[in-house]
């Protein structure tokens, strides 16, 4: 009796290589990032007290181009200096103290594109380091102190490769405790249809945010689990996915429900550390701060452009 063969990998290609190829070229134009239109100056609310001179906008810009370029905050005032004379704007700039005295109370503004149709988010969370070494280091010489880490929570959406939804925890929180608080970023009046994430998010607290939201839930179950009581809701679709599992297998239940779209969120957890592994704020408002900016350039790298990718074997 002969073995069975592997079956041929599949293979990919691009569609739109020419709308691709130009889009990553704005990704390295400066002047991308300077709107004319900006609300630069602070506007004055009545409220006594030294008013503030530079808006929001105006400070997350300034914290963009610092996360952006990996500068420091004295180099980022120069670099923002610069920009704005090659925009030809006659603005003041942020000293390094008005940017390290705003970024703490910050509230950071993430666009992004709403698809048509129901919205299937795809979740997940990754570790990111806000002291110690590097990872290159430590392999090499061993580490020299201790490192310490927070979480960072994303939900994706898939038609338009924007993050939707982030959090932002202590590295000793788990998964699925956030997920409600994921979905509850996202408006009410914009329906959700499929919620996609790991075996950690198979919990009732999950189950319960996902069917309060009138949305299916792909989540796989763990190698370990058990039928639920079904005195709730979640339980019944929960259920479902058990005994679909236990029939078909677990890797058909995969295919068959389109559960391996996850890994596009993983990729993006990689794009996210491409602004560097490591935080450099210390004070944890300050830290969230970092992290929204870095989403915020992450959405608008992709409303530059994405590739289109179909399957052609």
């Amino acid at each position: 009796m002969g073995c069975m063969s592997k079956p041929p990998p599949a293979r990919y290609r691009t569609t739109n290589w020419s709308s691709y190829n130009a889009s990553l070229r704005k990704r390295g134009s400066l002047l991308i990032w300077v709107d004319k239109d900006m609300t630069w100056h602070a506007p004055r609310d009545g409220r006594p007290g030294r008013p503030p001179v530079f808006s929001d906008a105006a400070i997350q810009f300034c914290l963009s181009i610092k996360i952006l370029f990996k500068l420091p905050l004295r180099q980022t005032a120069g670099m923002v200096a610069s920009l704005l004379r090659l925009a030809g704007l006659d603005w003041p700039v942020p000293d390094f103290s008005t940017l390290c005295r705003r970024q703490k109370t910050l509230a950071v503004q993430i666009p992004y594109r709403r698809a048509d149709g129901p919205l299937n988010l795809l979740v997940d969370s990754t570790g990111i380091k806000f002291l110690g070494d590097g990872e290159w280091q430590a392999r090499k010489h061993g580490p020299q102190g201790r490192r310490q880490w927070r979480k960072v929570h994303l939900a994706m959406d898939p038609a338009t490769s924007d993050i939707r939804a982030v959090e932002f925890t202590p590295s000793r929180d788990g998964d699925s405790p956030v997920l409600p608080d994921l979905l509850d970023q996202i408006p009410d009046d914009e329906p959700i249809g499929t919620v996609t994430a790991d075996g950690a998010y198979d919990t009732r607290r999950c189950h319960t945010a996902i069917i309060e939201r009138q949305a299916t839930a792909i989540i796989p179950i763990r190698r370990n689990g058990r039928p639920w009581k079904e005195d709730g809701p979640a339980a019944v679709p929960r259920n479902e996915i058990l005994r679909a599992t236990r029939h078909f297998g677990r890797a058909f239940w995969k295919r068959w429900t389109g559960y391996h779209l996850r890994s596009r969120v993983e990729a993006k957890m990689r794009c996210l550390k491409a602004f560097g592994e490591r935080i450099a704020a210390r004070d944890p408002d300050r830290q969230t701060a970092e992290v929204h900016i870095r989403i915020a350039l992450m959405n608008r790298f992709s409303a530059l452009g994405t590739a289109e990718i179909e399957r052609v074997a």
